[in-house]
């Protein structure tokens, strides 16, 4: 209990030291326009207020991962709790703030545009591939799975694909309408539900003085898994997860002022972090140790556990709420995540979303595409998720790198995640059965050689573009017409 408490205080005043410092590094300018002023359209450029993105900020990363992800990271221990607290602090937060605020330096642009202006044109083309094919499986697969929770919530009184049809309607309405019709008007609310069900839990795991175990480096995973690397591609969300880079950039074209990025994006972070930490120790609390932890999960899987927690927790009534707030997660993060694909690909071919048209013909092949993969067994194509997305947070770390480089700032807050995290996606895919099955010993040493290798490339490059003078903010449009 003390290593879980001490944890939670770690994490809350990490905001509040760690953040400001990074806060300070970036220098935001409160009186600088932001794009939900410059170039608004009223549909994803236009301003809302601060509270309002912050919990659409929250729900737009969150999903399951905060809670899924440490359920099935708690497998490996107390060892859980280092990774949330570090690296949601040094790397998760400093991801979703620089690519927030980079993002909103640079007119709203997403990921690929980013890459593409600081790391090469090359890397735009890579990386817009990269973003749509990990949008459109998290897209798919949070139909699936909140779809087969309300079959299992209704007892099979209703037919799965009956809420999967109603599931992808009102996907298509988030990511074609307005920013501020659906997503800014229930989101809040999802937030709210989201936060007071998890603190819910949290204090009754203090109240009840729960067996969480305290902190220890012991390997405790059934099956011998290794923490490294894999407990850091399990727990993403609530530590850090490339995902987010492809969502901070829809709340960047809606705040309304740089100085609210902190609480925005390293803040929202945090919370995260926060949810990560309380679900992973209720798990390792209330099933008696990883081994029959790892059997539930084998049986009723972990939104069986959820079900369990909530309603052991907080009871049948409010535990139903917890549990319907689990079902709405997936969904809210997959509406984000077409309409993030969206709007990424209409920056790539240059098309204005100002008219549904507009809208309308980029979003349904996405539709189309996903409607195909649910009647497809994809598992193994899922087992890229983690890799995929880990290494899309190193992409993101290296694009903040490099903005910090050339404008002379600390740009060493980002090229240390940057380096753990290089070396770990590398890790995995040269050892994992879905990649080169490497040995442990051969995958580190060509995941370390493979970061030196980028490392050379990054001051190379860095170097070259500061000695050219290379413009950061304030030549939006130059760069967009030679991008």
């Amino acid at each position: 209990m003390i290593t879980f408490l001490i944890a939670l205080v770690l994490l809350f005043v990490g905001y509040f030291t760690y953040g400001k410092f990074v806060e300070r590094v970036f220098q935001p300018k409160a009186e600088r326009p932001t794009p939900a002023y410059t170039q608004a359209d009223g549909v994803d450029y236009l301003p809302m207020g601060k509270n309002k993105n912050a919990l659409i900020q929250l729900i737009s990363i969150a999903g399951v991962g905060p809670i899924f992800g440490p359920i099935m990271g708690a497998l490996y221990g107390p060892v859980a709790f280092i990774w949330i607290v570090l690296g949601c602090i040094f790397a998760g937060a400093v991801h979703d703030y620089l690519t927030g605020m980079i993002s909103i330096r640079n007119g709203g642009a997403h990921l690929p545009e980013l890459a593409g202006r600081f790391l090469g044109k090359a890397m735009k083309h890579v990386v817009n591939a990269f973003s749509i094919l990990l949008l459109l499986l998290v897209g798919t697969v949070f139909v699936a799975s909140p779809a087969d929770l309300l079959y299992d919530l209704v007892n099979g009184s209703v037919p799965v694909l009956i809420f999967v049809i109603f599931i992808f309607i009102y996907f298509l309405l988030a990511t074609i309408l307005p920013i501020n019709k659906i997503i800014g008007s229930v989101y809040p609310y999802i937030g709210a539900l989201l936060l007071f069900s998890t603190v819910g839990i949290g204090i009754a795991l203090v109240w009840h003085q729960a067996p969480i175990p305290e902190l220890s480096f012991e390997n405790t995973h059934p099956a011998g898994a290794a923490i490294f690397p894999l407990l850091f591609l399990t727990i993403s969300c609530g530590a850090l997860s490339g995902f987010h880079a492809t969502q901070s950039p829809i709340i960047s074209r809606t705040t309304q002022n740089e100085s609210q990025g902190r609480r925005i994006f390293y803040g929202m972070m945090i919370a995260e972090g926060m949810i990560a930490m309380i679900w992973a120790a209720a798990a390792m609390s209330l099933f008696d140790g990883p081994i029959t932890l790892n059997e539930l999960i084998n049986t009723i899987g972990t939104g069986g556990i959820v079900s369990e927690i909530s309603t052991a927790m907080l009871g049948p009534i409010v535990g139903t709420l917890a549990i319907l707030g689990v079902i709405i997660l997936p969904i809210t993060s997959g509406d984000t995540a077409f309409r993030s694909a969206r709007m990424i690909i209409a920056d790539y071919i240059k098309v204005p979303q100002k008219k549904m048209m507009n809208r309308i013909w980029i979003a349904m092949p996405l539709f189309i595409l996903s409607i195909f993969l649910t009647t497809v067994d994809f598992t193994m194509l899922w087992q890229y998720f983690n890799w995929a997305n880990q290494s899309t947070a190193v992409i993101a770390l290296w694009i903040g790198a490099m903005f910090l480089y050339i404008s002379r700032r600390n740009y060493w807050i980002a090229i240390f995640p940057a380096w753990f995290m290089s070396v770990t996606a590398t890790t995995y895919i040269m050892n994992a059965p879905i990649g080169l099955n490497l040995s442990m010993q051969t995958s580190v040493i060509i995941g370390v050689v493979f970061t030196i290798f980028l490392t050379i490339l990054f001051f190379k490059a860095a170097s070259k573009r500061r000695g050219n003078n290379h413009p950061l903010e304030d030549d939006v449009s130059n760069w967009k017409q030679s991008a």
